[in-house]
């Protein structure tokens, strides 16, 4: 069941070669979706067998680390070749503490629950600011120090706030950045970003290019975000879409995909089958005519 087409890209300067499409651990965990662990078991199987070499999760994730866990346990162990990465700065019990000592605990509790000794990528996650990531002892130094104990290899950063993700590219000291909802057919404000960090040899990790649903297909109308702003243009283009037969899903994924400097899209499922249906999508033939009307409506809404 092996995905022969699902091409890799190497994540900036690592030595990672995660596949484009990679998966992403929120759904795992049960805060929305899947609340049965032996689900999340088949569905990290699944996304390996399809091909997917990349799981991103996090402790802010529910029960997300410890499902991975049992995956892997089910698995005989992680997957050689199956890069790993986690979070720390969100942990329910010590949310918000980006000191050394708590940054330690999250990472050897993440580490314990996954079943690993390891793992390929620890991203500082969501801090209100830089200071305490950068501070003297603080979440940065402490990782540093973990990663020549041999606990995580390369360091990163994921949160909104596009100065931040600026300020830990130029530190020099930060592998990686996510950057979610701000990269796909609604808005492209992290674009600058995006390149800016390629051009710092940092990786970039894509995320919520459907923005949670709105870019999946339906109704956006239809949506439990149908009260979000980002609703109504979501709206927009599932209509625009409707009108000349393509899938609005296949659009939104490969739209981040067309960019060659994002590493990797991250994608979450929470059953086998939406593996199945994310592939597909991502491998679905979109005419470049469509492109070339898509392009045309993106720069037309810059101006607006």
């Amino acid at each position: 069941m092996v995905n022969p087409s699902l091409a890799r890209r190497r994540l900036g300067r690592t030595d990672m070669d995660v596949t484009e499409i990679a998966l992403g651990g929120v759904g795992l965990g049960g805060r929305r979706t899947t609340d049965d662990d032996n689900l999340a078991a088949a569905t990290i199987h699944r996304a390996w067998e399809r091909g997917i070499n990349y799981l991103d999760t996090s402790p802010l994730y529910a029960e997300s680390e410890r499902r991975i866990g049992i995956a892997f346990r089910r698995m005989g162990g992680r997957p050689k070749g199956l890069y790993l990465s986690t979070k720390a700065g969100t942990h329910p019990l010590k949310r918000g503490d980006y000191s050394g000592p708590a940054i330690r605990w999250s990472v050897e509790n993440s580490l314990q629950l996954l079943g690993v000794e390891s793992v390929d990528l620890l991203l500082v996650h969501d801090p209100d600011t830089m200071e305490p990531v950068l501070a003297r002892g603080g979440a940065l130094e402490e990782l540093e120090r973990l990663r020549d104990e041999g606990k995580l290899r390369w360091i990163g950063l994921g949160v909104r706030e596009h100065d931040k993700l600026r300020t830990a590219i130029r530190t020099g000291r930060f592998d990686a950045i996510l950057t979610y909802a701000d990269y796909n057919l609604v808005r492209q404000t992290a674009a600058p970003l995006i390149e800016e960090a390629a051009a710092a040899g940092v990786g970039v990790i894509l995320a919520q290019v459907i923005l949670a649903g709105l870019l999946a297909g339906g109704d956006p109308a239809q949506s439990i975000f149908a009260d979000r702003p980002d609703a109504k243009p979501a709206r927009d283009w599932w209509l625009w879409a409707r009108e000349r037969g393509v899938s609005l899903r296949s659009l939104a994924l490969q739209y981040g995909l067309r960019n060659p400097k994002v590493g990797t899209v991250l994608v979450g499922a929470d059953s086998p089958e939406q593996v199945d249906e994310i592939l597909t999508s991502a491998n679905e033939a979109i005419p470049e005519s469509i492109w070339a009307e898509v392009e045309e409506r993106i720069a037309r809404q810059a101006k607006e």
